[in-house]
């Protein structure tokens, strides 16, 4: 017998059709548990350089934020010295405080997180009803719509910003919250992205649902839903990063102070002949903690989210 093939002994049920006279075929099983299979392992020289890539590659993507985070401690002196320095020396943490006194940063971050909070909800709700209905529901054109509807990605958001704003002037939202949340509140990327997601749940959940009597307001809600948390967070980020963002639609929309979000009322950092980059710098990292603090909060979605999606029913 060859190795590591094992015959398995003989069960109850085999004796007893052994005493019966019946024959009895036995099959010899692989046993591969607990055998270590030679050559499996990646070489260490392979990993270390997998590693290395990795690493060099992190590096590259985090300068960006580093250089940032240094200039915004450096003092006036220290911004265009040759050779350029990361590290601040002195440091002037003190280009935070002058931020926050210059500016009402606090009203700029406030209106930014309603803004957000407010457009991510909506598109999550619009998204999630829409690819509901282009996954599930069975009605007349529905592809030929659904193509209709992603084709609207294909057309840039300048086109369509003076037909907003005269929409927004009749309905007399200029200068409104409403104004500046209102336009987000549809994504053809995101209603693409959560049917792919229900296209992936089985089908015989639904058909249990709908035997026991559940409509499908029940199935979209208690069963859709709970187990698309994953694609939801994810597009939900998306959508958070997209608005918090945004400064075309806000220039355009809004010109009251009160009113500003962040990436507007950051843009009154820049003077009009000469411009103090560290405190821009400040201002710009102050604007990218709440985006990391999402982030955070929904990483094991996301992560989750790409785990899954290489899985086929």
């Amino acid at each position: 017998m060859p190795s590591g093939v094992q015959v398995l002994p003989l069960s109850s049920a085999e004796r007893v059709f052994g005493e019966l006279g019946q024959p009895i075929e036995r099959v010899p099983v692989q046993v591969t548990v607990g055998l270590r299979r030679r050559g499996f392992r990646r070489p260490a020289f392979s990993r270390a350089l997998i590693y290395g890539a990795l690493l060099a590659g992190s590096v590259i993507m985090l300068f960006p934020f580093l250089w940032m985070l240094g200039t915004s401690l450096k003092v006036d002196r220290e911004l265009f010295v040759t050779p350029p320095q990361l590290l601040p020396a002195p440091f002037a943490p003190e280009n935070y405080r002058i931020v926050l006194d210059t500016f009402p940063i606090g009203r700029f971050l406030l209106n930014s997180v309603v803004v957000a909070v407010a457009s991510t909800a909506l598109q999550l709700t619009t998204s999630a009803m829409a690819a509901y209905a282009f996954a599930r529901l069975r009605f007349r054109g529905r592809d030929a719509l659904f193509l209709v509807y992603l084709a609207t990605l294909m057309i840039p958001f300048q086109v369509t910003i003076v037909p907003l704003f005269v929409e927004m002037r009749v309905l007399g939202f200029v200068n409104t919250y409403p104004g500046l949340i209102l336009p987000t509140v549809a994504s053809a990327f995101g209603t693409f992205l959560l049917r792919q997601a229900f296209l992936s749940l089985p089908h015989e959940l639904e058909e249990a649902a709908f035997i026991d009597g559940a409509s499908h307001w029940t199935v979209f809600s208690r069963i859709v839903i709970p187990l698309s948390r994953p694609a939801l967070a994810t597009f939900g980020i998306f959508a958070f990063m997209a608005s918090w963002n945004s400064f075309l639609w806000p220039l355009v929309v809004v010109s009251s102070q009160d009113l500003m979000t962040l990436p507007v009322g950051l843009a009154n950092l820049h003077g009009r002949y000469t411009t103090a980059w560290n405190l821009v710098m400040a201002g710009a990292t102050i604007s990218v903690i709440p985006i990391l603090a999402v982030y955070m909060a929904a990483q094991k979605q996301v992560i989750r989210s790409v785990a899954l999606s290489g899985i086929k029913g």
